[in-house]
């Protein structure tokens, strides 16, 4: 297995720039990434492998998640205190949305149709109603939240807590805590869950990735990662994990079952996000210093031998 160069996008030709969280629809396979400095959203075209249209009145543009049913996206503007509402067919924003100084960390619970929203200044999180705009509950975390995600199985919300270097589990319904990871490492960061095996893999400031189960909050796996990582996105069906270091430029494949790191591309630096589709196993990165995005085809080196000879 190996990652291939498919296609360059150019997403801007103003900078400074800087991309921050990804998401997109895996039906379509159309992206969208927060572009910070700009201010807005930019739309990828999956098929046609170019930018799309741009969505602005996004200010600060950090977290952005795709909601599979509202076939929307939803996008934090970390610098108004909003988060806003984006069809994604028309690509109109539907409601912006009033929830704390500097919304951040975004999951979505499909089933009560609800987002969580972890605030980088007021250190809490919130659940909003994207439908009604209004918010539901709110509860203070222990410190500046990171990435989080929503867990359906064990109905919770996992969030990556700075320091304390902590991974904490609020219940679904109400955000009460209901347990607290400690990680051997600073600066928790990039979160994912690995449903297969149960584990939590929290990517770390200090260079490491740290695997949790989810149970007992146990170490069970680690490796030593090229630098300080950001975005983490899983590979369920290669077994993979992908780690986005932007310091020195790179992005690192994780075997999840050995903790090796399995291979590794330079991308560029200051370029710590990435999003992967995984119906079509295409990994996309996101370069600041160019404003482009760089697209990749995970591949079987085998398969990939035959079709040449």
């Amino acid at each position: 297995m190996s990652l291939h160069l498919m296609e360059s996008i150019q997403i801007t030709q103003y900078f400074p720039c800087a991309f921050d969280h990804a998401d997109l629809d895996p039906d379509t396979g159309t992206v969208v990434v927060a572009n910070e400095a700009q201010g807005c959203l930019e739309v990828l075209d999956a098929q046609l492998l170019r930018h799309g249209v741009s969505i602005p009145d996004c200010s600060g543009a950090s977290g952005v998640l795709y909601l599979p049913e509202l076939q929307s996206f939803v996008g934090a503007a970390r610098a108004m205190g909003r988060v806003i509402l984006v069809d994604a067919h028309s690509w109109q924003v539907v409601r912006g949305m009033p929830v704390g100084p500097r919304p951040n960390g975004l999951a979505w619970d499909g089933r009560r149709r609800l987002v969580l929203i972890a605030d980088v200044q007021d250190h809490s999180a919130r659940l909003v109603d994207v439908l009604s705009g209004l918010s539901v509950t709110q509860t203070a975390l222990p410190g500046r939240p990171r990435w989080c995600l929503y867990d359906a199985e064990r109905d919770l919300y996992w969030v990556n807590i700075v320091d304390p270097a902590l991974v904490v589990g609020l219940r679904g319904a109400d955000l009460q805590k209901e347990v607290e990871f400690p990680v051997a490492a600073a600066g928790p960061h990039g979160l994912a869950l690995d449903e297969a095996s149960g584990r939590l893999l929290v990517a770390c400031d200090a260079g490491r990735l740290v695997a949790l189960d989810r149970d007992t909050g146990c170490v069970v796996g680690e490796c030593t990662l090229a630098g300080p990582p950001d975005v983490v996105w899983l590979n369920v069906l290669r077994r993979r994990l992908y780690v986005a270091v932007g310091d020195p430029g790179c992005v690192q494949a994780i075997d999840l079952d050995t903790y090796d790191i399995v291979e590794e591309i330079v991308t560029e630096q200051g370029a710590h996000t990435l999003t992967f589709d995984e119906g079509r196993q295409r990994l996309y990165v996101f370069l600041p210093k160019t404003g482009q995005a760089v697209v990749y085809e995970e591949t079987d080196e085998r398969n990939r031998s035959h079709e040449m000879d």
